[in-house]
C-alpha cells in the first residue's frame, strides 16, 4: 500500500490443536511457546532485541487451526522480520532445560486460565460440543499430556507442523512486492517438507457442564451448530449473530439487559472453523437471574429462527459489517492477517468488495433459515460456572428452545 510508513508481517500455519490427539494435546501451543527461547543465532532475549529496536513488536499464537506469528514494524524492517521468523518456525533451538522450564510455565498457564471464570467456561462448553475430538480439548492441553515432551519429539512435532507447504507468508502495508517475493525465497523457500495427516471432520455432540464455584456471579455459555467458513451459508450466520447479540442495539443486549436487567454483560458470536462452526451465545448474571436469563436466551434464538429479522435489524446488521470490513481494510496487521487466513483456508484471497457484497445480498429469509438450521439438530452445549444456584440454566435453555410449544 503507496504512501504507508508501518507494515505488518504475518507467517500463518495451518496447523494447531485440531491436529493433535489426546496424547499430543497442547503440543502446538508449547511448541509456539518454544521457539522464543532461541532460534537461529538468537537468544531469547536477541529475539525480540532486534525486533525492537527498530520500533517494532513481535507475537504469536495458535488456536484450533492455525498457529501464526506477526511482526508489526516500520518501513525498512522486512528483511529483517522474514530473518526471524524463519529462524523460529525452521530453526529453534529447542534446548532441553528450556523445554522442561517452559512446560513448568504453560502449566501455570493452565491453571490460571482455570482460575479464570470467563475464560474457564468457554473451555467447559467446548468440551460438550466437541467431545472426543481434538475440537474439544482445550488448545493449552494438561500437565500430563505436555509431560512427555522431549527435545526429540517436539523437534519432530515441529517439522510436520510448521511444514512450508502449510504455511503462507502475508505482508501488508508499505511493502514492495520484488523485495517481498525475494526474501520469502530466500527465508522460506528452501525447507523441506513433510506430509500431515488431515484431521476428522468435527461432529456437533452437545451436552451440558456445570461447575460451582463460590464466586459472585454465574459465567454462562449456550452453544450451537453453526456453518463452517466455507459454508454458503457464513454470511446469512454471521449477519445472524450480529442481530442476535452483536452489539447494543441486538436482541440479547436490549431484552436481557437493558429491558429486564438479567445480565451485566451478554453477547453473541460465530466461531467459524475450516469444516464446522459454533454460535454461542455468553452471558455473565447473578446466580438467581440465570434460569429467566436462559429462558429469554432461548426464546429470542427461536424467535429469530420462527421470524426472521426485521427490516431495520437486517439493514442495520448489514451495515456493521459492512463498515467492520472496510475499516479493517486500512489496518495492515487486520489485512495482513486476514489474508494469511484466506489462503490457507480457500487457496486464494478474498476480496474485500466480493465479501461486502455477499453480506448486502443476504435476505431476511436467509438469516431465518441458518437461525433454524442450527436448531435442527436439537443439540445445544451449555456451561454454567458459578453459584449452585445457577446450575440449570443450561438445561432451561435446552428445554425452552425445543421442547416449547
Amino acid at each position: 500500500m503507496p504512501g504507508l510508513r508501518t507494515l505488518a508481517l504475518t507467517v500463518a500455519v495451518r496447523g494447531g490443536a485440531k491436529w493433535e490427539t489426546e496424547a499430543t494435546s497442547g503440543w502446538s501451543h508449547c511448541l509456539e511457546h518454544l521457539v522464543f527461547k532461541g532460534a537461529g543465532d538468537m537468544g531469547a532475549r536477541d529475539i525480540v532485541e532486534r525486533i525492537e529496536a527498530e520500533g517494532g513488536s513481535i507475537n504469536a499464537a495458535t488456536g484450533y487451526e492455525r498457529t501464526s506469528f506477526d511482526v508489526r514494524a516500520l518501513d525498512g524492517s522486512l528483511p529483517l522480520a522474514m530473518q526471524v521468523v524463519s529462524d523460529l518456525v525452521f530453526r529453534p533451538t529447542l534446548d532441553a532445560a528450556e523445554i522442561e522450564r517452559e512446560k513448568d510455565v504453560v502449566a501455570q498457564e493452565i491453571a490460571e486460565a482455570f482460575d479464570t471464570p470467563d475464560d474457564h467456561v468457554f473451555e467447559m462448553a467446548q468440551t460438550r460440543a466437541f467431545e472426543g475430538q481434538p475440537l474439544g480439548r482445550p488448545i493449552l492441553g494438561s500437565v500430563a499430556s505436555l509431560k512427555p515432551i522431549t527435545r526429540a519429539t517436539i523437534s519432530e512435532w515441529r517439522a510436520r507442523l510448521y511444514s512450508p507447504e502449510r504455511m503462507v507468508v502475508s505482508v501488508s502495508g508499505a511493502v514492495d512486492e520484488d523485495e517481498l517475493l525475494a526474501l520469502s525465497e530466500r527465508w522460506f523457500g528452501g525447507a523441506a517438507s513433510i506430509e500431515a495427516e488431515a484431521p476428522d471432520v468435527p461432529r456437533f455432540t452437545g451436552g451440558d457442564a456445570a461447575l460451582t464455584r463460590r464466586i459472585e456471579q454465574a459465567n454462562i455459555v449456550f452453544q450451537l451448530p453453526a456453518p463452517s467458513a466455507k459454508d454458503a451459508a457464513y454470511p446469512a450466520a454471521r449477519l445472524m449473530t450480529e442481530i442476535l447479540g452483536g452489539g447494543m442495539a441486538s436482541r440479547l443486549f436490549q431484552s436481557a439487559r437493558e429491558e429486564r436487567g438479567l445480565a451485566y454483560a451478554i453477547d453473541a458470536y460465530h466461531e467459524p472453523y475450516e469444516d464446522a462452526g459454533i454460535l454461542g451465545i455468553y452471558a455473565g448474571a447473578s446466580a438467581d437471574r440465570a434460569e429467566e436469563l436462559a429462558r429469554v436466551c432461548a426464546q429470542e434464538l427461536r424467535t429469530l429462527a420462527e421470524q426472521g429479522p426485521t427490516e431495520g435489524e437486517l439493514s442495520r446488521a448489514k451495515a456493521v459489517l459492512n463498515a467492520g470490513l472496510w475499516m479493517s481494510d486500512e489496518s495492515p496487521a487486520a489485512r495482513a492477517g486476514r489474508a494469511a487466513a484466506q489462503v490457507l483456508v480457500f487457496g486464494a484471497l478474498q476480496p474485500s468488495a466480493l465479501i461486502a457484497q455477499r453480506v448486502l445480498a443476504q435476505t431476511a429469509g436467509d438469516v431465518r433459515r441458518v437461525a433454524a438450521d442450527s436448531l435442527a439438530a436439537g443439540l445445544t452445549a451449555t456451561a454454567v460456572l458459578g453459584p449452585k444456584a445457577a446450575g440449570g440454566a443450561g438445561r432451561i435453555f435446552r428445554e425452552t428452545l425445543f421442547d416449547a410449544a
